[in-house]
Formats: structure tokens, sequence, C-alpha cells
């Protein structure tokens, strides 16, 4: 998955659960399974969680891209 401005918050958190840590380096907060903070994730782009939390929308994406690189190679690596 490559992550850009309109990429789901909430599709990164169900493929790449394990990179909310790097999410909430920026403000954006885990979400609960049930919670109406998850629900509003289902809309929320990643260009408006940057927005949203006042974080350059490059570096976030950017970042988001290079953790979802470390998970995936981590992934095949067990493979």
């Amino acid at each position: 998955m490559e992550v850009t401005k309109d990429t789901r918050v909430s599709d990164i958190l169900e493929e790449y659960g394990d990179i909310a840590d790097v999410m909430e380096v920026f403000g954006v907060k885990r979400v609960g399974k049930y919670s109406f903070r998850r629900m509003l994730t289902k809309a929320l782009t990643v260009e408006r969680a940057a927005f949203v939390h006042r974080v350059p929308l490059d570096e976030f994406i950017d970042t988001l891209n290079e953790a979802i690189k470390v998970q995936e190679s981590k992934a095949a690596a067990e493979v």
C-alpha cells in the first residue's frame, strides 16, 4: 500500500495496525475497536488528519510510507 493524501486512516490502521505508534508521534491517537473515534477514521483521509493535527502533509505521508515499508520487510522476512 502506498499512502497518499486521499488514503483513509482506517485503511492504514486495518492493514498496518502496528504503525499506530508512528501516527501517535504526530498526535493521531489510537482508536478503540468499537468507539466513535473508530467510526470517524472511516471518513478521515491522511490529508485531513495532517491538517487537523497541524502536521506537514508531505512529512506525514513520507513517515507513514517508510513505516509501511519497514512493516512489509519484517513480514517478508518472517515468511
